[in-house]
């Protein structure tokens, strides 16, 4: 079923339009929480992807937080820089690079919970119990997990 048309498509009513703005409200307040732990929210995801074990290469960080390859570098040169992670070359396929956080890092990723659901639940504050399932179970629909 298609639901939009050349004749009924607004770019501001589409949903494409509103997840990209719920995106970036959430990213721009997630971003200022963290600022005293000198992290991005991007960088949030990988340090919490890590501490983990969800992923442990930048293959599996990109295909699990749907950033290129190119950025997911990018990032985690900065990680790396901030100290808060290391990688090494796989013992048994040296094209692998498994990361490591450091203890900087794990020391930073344990500090994430006390800052992140503050600036979720504060979005989330009108929705009910029902409407924020509802909510999870429409963007797993939307992504297809």
């Amino acid at each position: 079923m298609d639901h939009y048309t050349t004749r009924n498509f607004m770019l501001t009513e589409s949903v494409g339009f509103r997840i990209v703005k719920a995106r970036n409200l959430v990213v721009a307040e997630m971003d200022a929480a963290l600022k005293d732990l000198d992290i991005t929210g991007q960088q949030m995801g990988i340090l919490l992807s890590l501490k983990q074990g969800v992923a442990t290469t930048p293959f599996e960080l990109s295909k699990l937080l749907g950033i290129d390859t190119g950025l997911m570098t990018r990032m985690l040169d900065k990680l790396e820089t901030k100290g808060l992670l290391e990688r090494s070359r796989d013992a048994e396929d040296r094209r692998v690079v498994n990361l490591h956080l450091t203890a900087k890092g794990l020391e930073t990723a344990a500090q994430i919970p006390e800052v992140a659901p503050h600036v979720l639940n504060a979005r989330l504050r009108k929705f009910t119990k029902a409407e924020f399932a509802e909510l999870n179970r429409l963007l797993r629909k939307f992504t297809d997990d």
